[in-house]
């Protein structure tokens, strides 16, 4: 039976390789897939893998049905055997609506990768959609590391290299970002919480005060010395 498959993770846990992967998979048994994407760090109309690969990809753009799109290239003589979806997260939920459609209506599986939260762990609209309406949701098993090692379970976004809360959900950007730029790193949610990316660990690590000997709610005095 065909299947909404919505396969989730952090950035940088190798969503993107894995769709490449599933369509060079069925592209070599000779079946034929449609791509979309949205707002890839290649640009527009492209997936990419942080590896290097990139191929092309129809850029699902804001408002575009994509059950008619794939209902007009059928009817035109077009092939589709089955349809990979990167940047999933950045879908409208009307969209990911219309993917639940083409496996129930064109009998298609659907492969959808994304991230699940955003920089302020709140979950993406089209991903929330998809939660909802998949017939399995896959996390990925190349797991993220935060810089402290631990698994990383959470998107920081950075600005000049400082970690910031607000601002608007949807910023390109790239975990590989110069410290100038609007950057992007995962983080365990320990660190995410405390707002500790590596670079402020770095600096915490050159603090002379990063642990006070006393501290300042404690009077001085020899039962409170560490």
């Amino acid at each position: 039976m065909p299947e909404l498959v919505f396969f989730s993770g952090t950035m940088d846990c190798g969503k993107s390789t894995l769709a490449l992967q599933i369509g060079h998979n069925r592209s070599a048994r000779g079946l034929q897939g449609v791509i979309f994407t949205r707002d890839d760090r290649a640009g527009q109309g492209k997936l990419s893998s942080r590896l290097g690969l990139v191929t092309d990809a129809v850029e699902a753009a804001p408002g575009m049905d994509l059950y008619a799109y794939l209902v007009g290239l059928m009817s035109q003589g077009g092939r589709v055997d089955h349809v990979i979806v990167d940047e999933a997260q950045f879908l409208a939920p009307d969209q990911i609506d219309q993917l639940a459609r083409i496996v129930d209506d064109l009998s298609l599986d659907v492969f959808a990768f994304g991230i699940t939260t955003d920089f302020r762990t709140k979950l993406f609209p089209g991903s929330q959609r998809l939660i909802e309406l998949a017939d399995r949701i896959e996390s990925l098993q190349v797991e993220a590391m935060c810089w402290c090692g631990a698994r990383a379970t959470h998107n920081a976004r950075t600005v000049s290299g400082e970690m910031v809360m607000e601002g608007e959900q949807v910023v390109v950007g790239d975990v590989d970002r110069s410290a100038e730029d609007v950057g992007y790193e995962v983080l365990c949610r320990r660190h995410h919480r405390r707002r500790m990316t590596s670079a402020a660990s770095r600096a915490g690590a050159l603090s002379p005060d990063t642990l006070p000997v006393t501290p300042a709610w404690l009077p001085p005095g020899p039962a409170n010395r560490c």
